[in-house]
């Protein structure tokens, strides 16, 4: 028995790994989440055990230690189990506390990375999240911290050029007026909803005012000077668009 973790990438099926589909193939159960596209399910065998266990905000269909026993209890069942995530198992995928939940159950275990949305999602809209000119460095960071937590991690005192914000629209506002704290309020800021799909949109803003835009999830947050490189990239793309 083993049980394979796959990175799904950031939406669009296309952007799935070669080694990912080969792992589907071989699946006896596919454990996926609401992340995860379900066309890419098409790549399992016909009779494969397909097991939903995707969270929503505020909607959890299962709790984390749910999860982990389903896994568990199916890789006792079964020779090749799934573990489907949303973009990269181990970006916020909770793919480690999975991991260690094996490990104590004596259950080996592979892992696929996956296109974080962190990255694909900015680069699908050709986005660069790094320039030379104006940006050496980008940080990832969850806009939603673990509240059971008795120290808080996120302090949003970030010093890289470039800062990416996943799972954190429900608290836009408060961490916008964090960040604040560390950054210039006109500092350009933009929200990218459904990054990858062929609904994706960008919305543009400031650190001051992103957070009063209206703003649909699945949705991530960007925040830099690369935004301004970005936007002759833009209006470059939608002139050719309209020609």
């Amino acid at each position: 028995m083993v049980v394979t973790l796959i990175g799904a990438g950031p939406g669009d099926p296309d952007l799935i790994t070669l080694k990912a589909v080969k792992a589907l193939k071989k699946a006896d159960v596919i454990i996926y989440d609401r992340l995860a596209n379900e066309q890419i399910l098409e790549h399992a065998p016909e009779n494969v055990k397909l097991i939903y266990v995707g969270k929503k905000a505020g909607e959890h269909y299962k709790k984390q230690t749910e999860i982990n026993q389903i896994i568990v209890d199916n890789a006792k069942k079964y020779d090749n189990v799934i573990r489907l995530k949303g973009g990269d198992p181990f970006v916020f995928g909770r793919g480690g506390e999975e991991i260690l939940e094996l490990i104590n159950n004596n259950i080996d275990f592979n892992v696929i990375p996956g296109v974080t949305s962190a990255i694909g999602a900015p680069t699908s809209l050709n986005l660069p999240v790094t320039h030379r000119a104006v940006a050496t460095s980008f940080t990832v960071v969850t806009g939603h911290e673990d509240p059971t937590k008795k120290d808080k991690q996120v302090h949003w005192d970030y010093t890289a050029d470039t800062l990416i914000i996943l799972m954190g629209i429900g608290n836009i506002k408060s961490n916008t007026d964090e960040i604040m704290k560390y950054r210039d309020p006109e500092t350009p800021a933009c929200v990218i909803e459904s990054g990858t799909l062929p609904e994706e949109t960008i919305i543009f803003g400031t650190l001051n005012d992103i957070a009063e835009k209206e703003i649909h999830t699945p949705a991530i947050l960007v925040i830099g000077d690369v935004i301004n490189v970005y936007k002759k990239i833009y209006e470059f793309k939608n002139q050719k668009l309209s020609e």
